[in-house]
């Protein structure tokens, strides 16, 4: 099994910064693509942004040039970098990996941590 752990969320105002982290343990072969999605009250889960274990990252419209994903392969961790965040920002946040174990590869998320943006 994979296990994501997520931290860094928070209450901040408008304008303000939060980093995502997201560590993922377990008898992980390889992960291939980690990314970020969230979810806010009564509306459905959507990609904030994704990264692969090679080539570009994507971004949904609403955050490119606030937010930025990165990874450390060495740790199998991933990160979310929110600046110039809205309160329109504002989800429970969860990281998603596809790892490896064996030769199966599988989907995996994490528990989500609370976003909230003060106008």
């Amino acid at each position: 099994q994979v296990q994501l752990v997520e931290s860094g969320g928070g209450l901040v105002q408008a304008g303000g910064s939060l980093r995502l982290s997201c560590a993922a343990s377990g008898s992980i072969s390889s992960i291939n693509a980690m990314g970020w999605y969230r979810q806010a009250p009564g509306k459905q889960r959507e990609l904030v942004a994704a990264i692969p274990s090679g080539g570009s990252t994507n971004y949904a419209d609403s955050v490119k040039g606030r937010f930025t994903i990165s990874r450390d392969n060495a740790k199998n961790t991933v990160y979310l970098q929110m600046n110039s965040l809205k309160p329109e920002d504002t989800a429970v946040y969860y990281c998603h990996a596809k790892a490896v174990i064996g030769i199966v590869q599988s989907g995996y998320w994490g528990q989500g941590t609370q976003v909230t943006v003060s106008s």
